[in-house]
């Protein structure tokens, strides 16, 4: 694929930005009055987190968490590396863990619990994308943006071998691209 435009968007720039707008404001009253720590998962989460960031009507801090996983334990090791953990101080503290998607939930449920050991006053998780369809792990979102399909999707922060972060939109990934 020569370009970065493809397929039908799942979800437009401005369903996005909607929906972004729309978790601002639940979020912006539950933490009313509440100072809150944003705790962001690298890469894909960057596009989502600054854009909600932007919608919130609250007092927040920000950091960034940064890991990958895989599909699998390889080498007797965790699914689920850290490779850059976040500087705050998070004991006592409101914490919010904004990640781009939640399919199986390992990552997810991985970092909730890492934090958790930290003692934060709470720990709530904000997810743009929810594919529940693809659950190995019980873990619920407490804020989440669209509900999707058991399908591929890049744009707005997702990728595929790392390309298709900066689409503007959310598209499912055409069959052929991850053939090639």
């Amino acid at each position: 694929m020569v370009g970065i435009d493809f397929g039908k968007p799942l979800f437009t720039s401005e369903e996005i930005q909607r929906k972004i707008h729309e978790l601002g404001a639940r979020i912006s009253a539950d933490y009313a009055e509440k100072d809150v720590l944003v705790v962001g998962v690298l890469k894909g989460a960057l596009f989502f987190m600054a854009d909600l960031l932007r919608a919130l009507r609250i007092s927040v801090r920000m950091d960034f968490i940064h890991c990958t996983s895989s599909a699998s334990k390889g080498a007797g090791g965790h699914p689920v590396q850290i490779l850059a953990d976040i500087h705050e101080d998070i004991k006592g503290k409101h914490v919010l863990l904004v990640e781009d998607i939640v399919d199986s939930g390992v990552t997810v449920d991985f970092i909730k619990r890492r934090l958790l050991d930290r003692g934060p006053a709470s720990l709530k998780v904000c997810v743009l994308l929810d594919k529940a369809a693809r659950r190995t792990v019980q873990i619920e979102a407490d804020y989440a943006g669209f509900r999707i399909p058991n399908k591929y999707v890049v744009g707005y922060g997702l990728d595929y071998e790392d390309r298709y972060r900066n689409l503007p939109y959310i598209a499912v990934l055409p069959l052929d691209e991850r053939q090639g």
